[in-house]
């Protein structure tokens, strides 16, 4: 495809626009600004609270709107604006605004992305370039990590946040390199425009609630990111209460040894999830999180933490290269396909923007290690859920489920009344 690389340079340029800001402000805020882990928490939650508000409608924009590339460009250039406000005004409401905007641009790249990696390919190889789409998004985690390390050990933590200013010219470069004209903005939105016996409009809202695969993929997101949202925000803290003066290379050290597992993870998911089934691929992201959880109680030293933190490439490389594919399969000939990836983000920023105070409060009240095995609880309850209420989506599972669509007898009259 002619655009792979205008693909590959936007994943690679966002990863490094959201990893100058998100992974630092935790070790940034709690060794420089002092602030406790119950107030870092509370900053975290008030983000996801925005999220929860913001991702379905969000989702439901980009669906509707021609303007994708141009929805992802604001958004850079929040993140930048944000970044910079930080570093010069470290106080409650700033940091608490740019958390925000870190949360509502969290919303827009995901959906658009895969929008317009959809809309310019349709379903022909969408597995193999979302799993692309995901290693070059770890690629650039990775590199933004090394750079970031190098820059807060030379120079100051926040010295870090200058750089996504810098990445934000790269991503708005990519994104503006794909012409509009090469996107077919129905295919975008999830209308199956490769056959023509599907219908041409979008079908109701209540195809987000008649699909019963849907449903329970979104609960499994919202458990899944309760148990992983604040695993590595607390292994950064307590690396960084032992070992000060080497906070922001040791975070570094966390997020590389993650980000170099879930880059060769992607493209084993982009090669094998039509041929192994989606379903078993992701039943290995949801039973790694429980092990990953207790593992972390067994040692304190820097070595075990960043080793285990390996483990965290391989849970969420497996969910960001195949969330956007099953929610593909689901939504195929809907026009509901961004809308979808609202709906899954709104319930992960619920999981999310919950266990990050739950987890501070345990931290504050019981230690790092009750709160561990706390989430590593509610990750068992993740995969078990996943194992017994969720379907094999791909074509390699049969009669694989999919949302009713317009022409389908169950839901005619209720979708024509949503238009």
């Amino acid at each position: 495809m002619r655009y792979h690389a205008p693909l590959d340079w936007l994943n690679f340029s966002l990863a490094d626009v959201r990893g100058g800001l998100g992974p630092y402000l935790g070790v940034f805020l709690l060794t420089r600004q002092h602030w406790d882990q119950a107030t870092i928490g509370a900053v975290m939650t008030a983000s996801g609270v925005i999220g929860l508000a913001i991702h379905t409608p969000v989702g439901a924009f980009i669906d509707a709107t021609r303007f994708k590339r141009g929805i992802i460009v604001v958004g850079v250039v929040m993140l930048a604006i944000s970044a910079l406000a930080i570093t010069r005004f470290p106080i409650f409401p700033v940091v608490a605004a740019a958390n925000a905007t870190m949360a509502i641009a969290g919303a827009i790249f995901g959906p658009a992305v895969a929008a317009i990696t959809l809309g310019v390919l349709g379903q022909q190889g969408l597995a193999a370039r979302l799993g692309r789409n995901a290693a070059f998004d770890h690629a650039g985690n990775v590199f933004i990590a090394v750079v970031a390390g190098f820059i807060g050990w030379w120079f100051s933590q926040s010295a870090v946040f200058y750089l996504v200013p810098v990445f934000a010219v790269v991503a708005v470069t990519a994104v503006l390199s794909i012409p509009a004209r090469t996107i077919d903005y129905a295919r975008a939105r999830g209308l199956d425009t490769d056959r023509p016996d599907q219908p041409d409009r979008p079908s109701g809202w209540s195809v987000l609630v008649g699909c019963k695969p849907l449903l329970v993929f979104a609960a499994c997101a919202a458990l899944f990111h309760f148990a992983n949202a604040p695993m590595l925000p607390m292994v950064g803290q307590k690396l960084a209460l032992a070992h000060a003066g080497r906070e922001t290379a040791l975070m570094s050290a966390c997020i590389i040894a993650a980000q170099a597992v879930m880059l060769p993870m992607a493209l084993l998911v982009g090669a094998k999830a039509d041929t192994w089934g989606r379903k078993p691929i992701f039943l290995a992201a949801f039973a790694i999180l429980p092990v990953r959880g207790v593992l972390y109680t067994l040692s304190d030293n820097a070595f075990w933490l960043v080793g285990v933190q390996l483990l965290d490439g391989v849970g969420a490389g497996i969910f960001g290269a195949l969330t956007p594919l099953i929610l593909a399969d689901l939504m195929r000939g809907t026009g509901r396909y961004n809308v979808s990836q609202g709906v899954v983000a709104t319930a992960q920023g619920i999981g999310a923007s919950l266990s990050n105070t739950v987890a501070g409060l345990i931290v504050v009240k019981a230690g790092y290690s009750a709160a561990f095995l706390t989430l590593a609880g509610v990750a068992l309850v993740a995969f078990t859920v996943f194992l017994l209420g969720m379907p094999e989506t791909g074509e390699s599972g049969g009669n694989a489920p999919r949302a009713p669509l317009p022409g389908d007898a169950p839901v005619r009259r209720t979708t024509e009344a949503g238009q």
